[in-house]
């Protein structure tokens, strides 16, 4: 059966996945990593989710779970997430990639190691905010710079990163649908004087707080209307489901960059 490895197993949502891969006929736990030091390595994965066997306990080293593995599901930090993805290089196994907040070279690092393993990376899981993004770009490419782009996005107040890696794959998709640059149009950020805001210009603004699991709104303002297009995710079980989705996918498949618009067989 095909066995899936899960890092940061025991953060949020390293035991959400831990839980959603238990409740599945059609996979099985192989293991998970926790970061050197963690209370919890060398405990049984029971001791997560009671329905876990009690024979695998959590290790600290991702080498062997890519070993164990099948394929590596990651939603943990990105220089974990860089170290694992070399490791995929050089075992050729699968991966699914979650961890946002990555910069251009760190992008970059994937894209190599892709080369040698296939990874689904996306910026998030979900079915409804895969189908935003394709919705965002359409409606982008219809109107015109008339319209202004902005981008709203909340999350929990322990999000470490901003804007959200959600955020920026709807406002790439807001460029896409332009045919513009995203980086060179983008505004991450407004304080003080800024003047008139730039035609074209796509905006963002993020908002932390209590648990919200993470909402994004894509607002196209012209004189005298509006269109806003919205996302609310109200339980992170959504992100899991749509990883596993990705990992069963990834079966089979041969080294590449994947996204969920390729798993989910969406036109771009």
């Amino acid at each position: 059966m095909y066995s899936i490895g899960i890092t940061g197993i025991g953060g949020r949502m390293g035991r959400m996945l831990l839980s959603e891969t238990l409740n599945r006929d059609d996979c099985r736990i192989a293991g998970g990593t926790e970061r050197a030091g963690s209370p919890l390595i060398g405990t049984a994965l029971k001791e997560l989710d009671a329905r876990a066997p009690d024979d695998i306990l959590v290790g600290d080293a991702p080498e062997a779970l890519f070993e164990q593995a099948d394929v590596v599901i990651d939603f943990t930090m990105p220089q974990a997430t860089l170290a694992n993805a070399e490791i995929a290089a050089r075992t050729g196994r699968a991966m699914v990639i979650g961890t946002t907040g990555f910069s251009a070279e760190e992008e970059k690092r994937i894209e190599d190691a892709a080369a040698t393993a296939p990874i689904v990376k996306a910026g998030n899981m979900s079915l409804g905010v895969n189908l935003l993004v394709q919705v965002t770009r359409q409606v982008a490419r219809a109107l015109d710079l008339d319209f202004d782009a902005e981008i709203v996005e909340m999350h929990h107040r322990y999000k470490i990163d901003a804007p959200s890696g959600t955020a920026l794959m709807l406002g790439r998709a807001v460029a896409e649908g332009r045919g513009q640059d995203h980086d060179a149009v983008a505004v991450r950020g407004r304080d003080g004087i800024t003047g008139e805001r730039p035609r074209g210009a796509i905006g963002y603004a993020a908002l932390r707080g209590g648990n919200v699991v993470g909402d994004h709104t894509v607002i196209f303002a012209a004189d005298n209307e509006r269109i806003e297009l919205t996302h609310k995710a109200a339980d992170r079980a959504i992100f899991a489901r749509g990883a596993l989705h990705a990992a069963l996918w990834l079966k089979g498949r041969a080294p590449g960059l994947y996204s969920m618009a390729d798993v989910l067989g969406l036109q771009a």
